[in-house]
């Protein structure tokens, strides 16, 4: 996924009301940006901070700028959680997650469950459909990706629809997408202690048949890609 327009370095002031952020770009000049990330943002929105925004396309938007990037500890992370569906749906398609390949057809945003829309739908002859539900991961703790950074109800709710789909014999998976280069991250984990439903919760689709995969990013100003998979922490999803 390349980026459409040319990204522009700036400083975060701060962000509040969850999708907004103050930005103090390199000529002075102050803007507000959108921030497409309903979670806490846990550990990447530190006043201070080196950002990079995206310029709207359409002139008539009332916020002109899309907070994109944001850099911790000497790394890019993408904060932006419209990205990772598009990025592991093109990582699929080009076969960059092996677990995931040799399937005919990728749907996105497919309805199922009770009022849901499954991020990826995979489809191929003699083999059952895959059903595949994308998280955006920000926050790194102690050496781990971890997810998630806020109590999401949602990816509970999510975790059983996607149990329900297994006992319908179909195949389900629950994809972490890091949006960090690996470097020194040892694996991912569940932030129990963040959301202890969700990390209950996944422990009971591992056992229903659900699968969970997590895979980093190459995070460049210029786009971002699918990179490397992260082990599991399997101590923290069987327990």
């Amino acid at each position: 996924m390349k980026f459409t327009a040319p990204l522009v370095k700036g400083t975060l002031i701060k962000r509040y009301k969850r999708f907004l952020a103050d930005v103090t770009l390199e000529d002075g000049s102050v803007v507000t940006a959108h921030t497409a990330n309903s979670g806490s943002m846990l550990g990447c929105c530190a006043a201070g901070s080196e950002v990079w925004l995206s310029p709207a396309n359409n002139p008539a938007r009332k916020l002109q700028w899309t907070w994109e990037l944001v850099r911790v500890d000497g790394r890019l992370i993408g904060i932006n959680t419209s990205h990772p569906n598009a990025l592991a749906a093109e990582a699929v398609m080009a076969g960059a997650i092996p677990e995931l390949a040799g399937y005919d057809a990728v749907r996105r945003e497919v309805k199922y469950g009770q009022n849901s829309r499954i991020d990826l739908l995979l489809t191929g002859a003699g083999r059952p459909d895959c059903y595949v539900e994308v998280k955006n991961v920000t926050l790194f703790r102690d050496g781990h990706a971890e997810f998630p950074d806020a109590v999401t109800a949602r990816g509970a709710k999510h975790l059983r629809e996607l149990a329900d789909m297994v006992a319908e014999g179909k195949r389900a998976v629950m994809l972490y997408m890091v949006q960090r280069e690996r470097g020194d991250v040892a694996g991912f984990r569940v932030a129990h202690d963040i959301d202890p439903a969700y990390a209950a919760g996944l422990r009971v689709a591992l056992a229903a048949g659900v699968e969970a995969l997590c895979h980093t990013c190459i995070v460049t100003t210029e786009g971002i890609e699918v990179g490397t998979p992260l082990p599991l922490a399997a101590e923290e999803m069987t327990a």
